[in-house]
């Protein structure tokens, strides 16, 4: 596989979903990680297809990625569909690939309180843990599961205070913050709703 050192020594937060629609969820956690974590750029991974999420509903995958790139309103965040042109459907594999393309890059993993609590139910999810530091973000109504649940209890040990968030992306994983940051309202689901929705179409 080629090396790239397009982004050596860089920080790079990455922010993968569905993104069906992007909202100003996604934006919110992403201005946050930039400021608290002092990251270069937030990556916005677009997923083709969450293989734990139905395709019903699911919008054309050039209709997110448009989305996306409508809300990113920070040059900082970089939308991408790297997923795709890596032909990974998994994140730990995905995870894996990027390592190995960008291995003087600094990546750390962003994902919301509810992810955490599902986290076990991915494929070869200890390897997301092993590969990247990772920064997990509150939600409401989620964050007390996931602290107690089995993802958060199995990798506690290598769980770091908020104080520590700003060296994260250079820690060696696994390494892992929960940041109790005031979230945003909006979801994806309350868009879709047609609260506080952005129309694509």
């Amino acid at each position: 596989m080629i090396k790239d050192n397009t982004f050596a020594q860089k920080r790079i937060g990455i922010l993968g979903g569905s993104f069906n629609p992007a909202h100003r969820g996604h934006l919110h956690v992403s201005k946050q990680a930039l400021d608290l974590m002092y990251l270069d750029e937030v990556w916005w991974m677009v997923s083709p297809q969450n293989p734990l999420k139905s395709s019903n509903g699911m919008a054309e995958f050039g209709v997110r990625i448009e989305s996306a790139h409508i809300m990113a309103r920070d040059s900082r965040i970089r939308v991408t569909d790297i997923e795709a042109d890596l032909g990974t459907t998994y994140t730990a594999e995905t995870l894996r690939k990027l390592k190995e393309i960008y291995s003087k890059a600094n990546f750390v993993w962003l994902m919301g309180a509810d992810n955490l609590i599902q986290i076990s139910k991915w494929r070869d999810w200890q390897d997301i843990f092993r590969a990247v530091p990772i920064a997990v973000f509150t939600r409401p109504t989620y964050t007390n599961r996931a602290l107690a649940g089995f993802a958060a209890k199995r990798f506690s040990r290598y769980r770091i205070g908020e104080g520590q968030v700003s060296k994260l992306s250079v820690m060696q994983a696994p390494a892992w913050s929960f940041l109790n940051i005031k979230p945003d309202a909006i979801s994806a689901t309350r868009v879709r709703a047609g609260i506080g929705a952005i129309k694509f179409y």
